[in-house]
């Protein structure tokens, strides 16, 4: 998802963000809802319930191992009390909590895991929550399908790619003499040649240890893979071209296969190109 993206329910703009793939929903524009002018108090009110409260610490016990138990005890013994207040902040301070975020500035506010934002959702309006939910989910299916996109995308310019190193072979590693078989046998090779090189194993390595799964070895791959074969297929073919023994050339290409994976695992430009951004 984008960061500092914003969906529209039942005409009040939510603003969420994404953070270690985890999105962050904005409880001060969804308490907008209830209350335009004074979103603060919604939130902190909601804050003060007992049950509010249990369902925050299950939730940091769950997902946060350095949550702080004993000042969740205290709130909890406290909670509920007319003299009871607590903000977003000072919960977040006390208990080391993670599920809620706390941002300063013009664009800041309270915002809380999208777990906690259901719920808070849920207290706000049960029919809001439902439409949040929906909306939530169609920018979820919306992006999946941009991820679905650029895996294909990728897959037709490794496709194009293949065909360029099916050519290199076909005129520098084929004698004119073979027969059909013959050659389907050294188109096979060197394509396990880029396996090894990237995935460290064979075809046939892959089918016997995956033999309950359909489809090969490069239909399970990531698209980080799919980008680095399509670089490997069109390096092999330079390398053919060249003159390079297998053995040669499968040094290269596994080095190369390294630091281009290094790069992209390390790097958010992949990840703009599946989301269309």
């Amino acid at each position: 998802m984008k960061k500092n993206a914003t969906i529209t329910v039942k005409g009040t703009e939510i603003t969420f963000f994404s953070k270690e793939e985890e999105e962050y929903i904005s409880l001060t524009d969804i308490a907008r809802y209830k209350n335009k002018e004074e979103p603060k108090d919604i939130v902190k009110n909601w804050m003060r319930s007992k049950t509010t409260i249990e369902f925050l610490g299950l939730w940091e016990k769950l997902h946060n191992p350095d949550f702080k138990g004993v000042e969740f005890d205290s709130f909890m013994y406290k909670a509920g009390s007319n003299s009871f207040v607590l903000s977003p902040s000072k919960w977040i301070e006390a208990t080391n909590a993670i599920g809620i975020i706390s941002k300063p500035g013009n664009n800041g506010g309270t915002y809380a895991h999208r777990d906690i934002a259901f719920e808070f959702a849920a207290w706000i309006s049960a029919e809001f929550k439902l439409f949040l939910l929906k909306e939530f989910q169609r920018l979820k299916n919306d992006e999946n399908n941009r991820l679905k996109l650029g895996w294909n995308l990728q897959r037709t310019i490794s496709k194009i790619n293949y065909r360029i190193h099916t050519d290199a072979i076909k005129e520098n590693l084929i004698p004119p003499e073979l027969n059909k078989n013959q050659m389907q046998m050294i188109y096979a090779n060197e394509a396990d040649l880029l396996n090894v090189a990237l995935f460290g194993i064979t075809a046939k390595e892959w089918r016997d240890k995956y033999s309950k799964i359909d489809g090969n070895i490069r239909d399970y791959a990531t698209i980080e893979q799919l980008v680095v074969l399509s670089n490997l297929e069109s390096i092999n073919s330079v390398l053919i071209h060249q003159g390079l023994s297998q053995s040669e050339r499968l040094q290269q290409l596994n080095s190369i296969a390294i630091n281009q994976m290094k790069s992209l695992l390390g790097n958010n430009h992949i990840l703009k190109l599946t989301q269309g951004k």
